[in-house]
């Protein structure tokens, strides 16, 4: 996995990350709401380390299903249809560092403000602008939630391969379940109509 300064289009805690529109105050009721604690925190830890030499296969699966469903890899298509390989590379990169970045985070404003950059990066504002590509111009809210369970349901086995307990698995697995939720809900944000959020 490359570095994060070597990563195209990771601009993590960096100037030309807008702030969120989701105040601190508002995710501390997110996570209040969805039962995210400290402990969630400590077991993403655990998982960060569980899956660090596991992403690249994380990512065939997650790639492999999304390259099998014709209706989310047009996402990633040009508008003939056919799949844009330099846009999968660049984003396969970054998804793998959101992994990393899942089980890392310290879910400060620089997180929250990067979430919202990643939520625009899939709405129709800066879809396709990151990699300069020609690509269909939204991923369709709809997909945005569906896609939840995918990357949670299959994270599970990846996190029982290195002997830990069944408790601690499971843990680390409903911290995974409520990060990505959270993650979803303020990725979401630019689909929702002004004052409804």
């Amino acid at each position: 996995m490359a570095t994060t300064t070597a990563i195209s289009g990771y601009t993590y805690g960096t100037m030309d990350v807008p702030e969120s529109p989701v105040t601190m105050g508002d995710f501390e009721l997110l996570k209040k709401t969805v039962l995210f604690t400290d402990e969630d925190v400590k077991y993403l830890n655990m998982a960060g380390e569980v899956l660090e030499d596991q992403i690249d296969d994380v990512l065939d699966l997650w790639y492999n299903f999304v390259g099998s469903n014709e209706h989310l890899v047009k996402y990633f298509s040009s508008e003939n249809g056919q799949p844009v390989g330099e846009y999968l590379d660049k984003v396969r990169v970054r998804f793998g560092q959101w992994i990393k970045g899942t089980c890392a985070a310290k879910y400060d404003q620089v997180w929250l403000d990067y979430m919202y950059e990643v939520g625009l990066r899939h709405h129709s504002t800066k879809k396709n602008k990151t990699d300069g590509v020609q690509s269909v111009p939204i991923i369709h809210y709809r997909y945005m939630i569906a896609f939840i369970y995918p990357i949670t349901y299959t994270i599970r086995s990846f996190l029982e391969k290195k002997g830990h307990s069944p408790e601690d698995v499971d843990k680390m697995y409903q911290a995974w379940q409520k990060s990505v939720i959270l993650q979803d809900i303020i990725w979401t944000y630019p689909y929702i109509k002004e004052g409804e959020f």
